[in-house]
């Protein structure tokens, strides 16, 4: 059974701070928000996490062994080195959906996104040592069939964009609603999605329903750890099977 840990990211009166004492340029919010980014990728990273932006004043981290302690200094690192500081909320659950809504729960509860009085909230506990195992978490990692040759050597990037957003999109929809999976695109044609205990059958549904849907063609190495890294390390090594073997879904236990 899987048992997903995830961390919501979310920046403190973001929303009014953009416009104080008057608005901000889009291309300084821009340029902060995608340094948080790298800096919660890498600090995250380094215990083998993975961080997914979301709507960048909002992310998503999967932190599967990593403990309050850690959570508490980057928080402290960010609020040292930045103009804003961030709430952090833990949840767990094996259903990664569940384990979000979690997380969402209990920093709503302290208080709004756009609240001043909200700083630096730590909410949730992990997961306890004693209760994980090897194959806490199962991560598929899916790309498109040949999305060089159908899109980015045919059309104007724009419209090779939109093609590409069109099947993330009705995949993200479809692995949320069906089976409480949380997908993130993560550039190129790649998208990661944190998983449920899913079989063969419910990948070979997904992929068809977006083709069904939107005419995308897609393909998923799925793969089991106990840290996020470890199974997205498993899971693209299995989608490189894929690639090799022309095959649609592949899995690394």
């Amino acid at each position: 059974m899987t048992n997903a840990q995830l961390t919501l990211i979310q920046i403190d009166n973001y929303g009014p701070w953009t416009v104080t004492p008057k608005p901000r340029r889009e291309v300084d919010l821009q340029t902060l928000q995608s340094r948080l980014y790298a800096d919660f990728s890498q600090l995250f990273g380094m215990k083998k996490g993975y961080v997914f932006f979301s709507r960048f004043d909002n992310m998503i981290a999967v932190t599967n062994g990593i403990d309050r302690e850690y959570h508490a200094l980057i928080q402290e690192s960010i609020g040292n080195r930045y103009p804003v500081t961030v709430s952090l909320s833990i949840a767990s659950d094996k259903d990664p959906a569940k384990a979000l809504g979690k997380a969402t729960s209990q920093l709503q509860v302290t208080g709004s996104a756009q609240d001043s009085s909200r700083v630096q909230i730590l909410e949730g506990e992990p997961i306890e040592e004693e209760k994980r195992t090897e194959k806490d978490l199962q991560i598929a990692h899916f790309d498109v069939n040949d999305a060089t040759g159908k899109y980015t050597d045919k059309l104007n990037e724009f419209d090779a964009f939109i093609e590409i957003e069109h099947g993330y999109a009705e995949l993200m929809r479809y692995m949320r609603k069906e089976y409480s999976s949380l997908s993130f695109f993560v550039g190129g044609d790649n998208v990661i999605t944190v998983c449920s205990e899913l079989g063969e059958k419910e990948y070979e549904k997904a992929i068809n329903h977006v083709q069904q849907e939107v005419g995308v063609e897609l393909k998923v190495g799925v793969g089991w750890g106990r840290l996020a890294q470890d199974a997205g390390m498993a899971a693209k090594h299995a989608l490189e099977r894929c690639r090799e073997d022309s095959t649609m879904i592949e899995f690394e236990y």
